[in-house]
């Protein structure tokens, strides 16, 4: 006994809607690939390339030695008290 093909699906969510999602990816890809294409921000602190991500504008041994100076401020405060 042979199955009957099943009746075409009527899409979950509009074309119109689809296409504007593609059209806004496709935006924010063009706007991350100039970014990239840019000169690289550059570490307030030694001047070294730091990551596109960074929020501090400071390069990743930058960052690590004010996180390790933070650590050991607060371990001083609390021998202090």
């Amino acid at each position: 006994m042979k199955k009957k093909p099943a009746p075409a699906a009527e899409p979950v969510v509009s074309p119109e809607i689809r296409d504007s999602a593609k059209r806004a990816s496709s935006e924010t890809t063009d706007k991350l690939r100039r970014a990239a294409a840019a000169a690289p921000a550059k570490c307030t602190v030694c001047g070294s390339v730091c990551s596109a991500i960074s929020s501090e504008r400071l390069c990743w041994v930058c960052r690590r030695l004010k996180i390790s100076a933070w650590r050991d401020s607060d371990i001083q405060m609390n021998a202090q008290e």
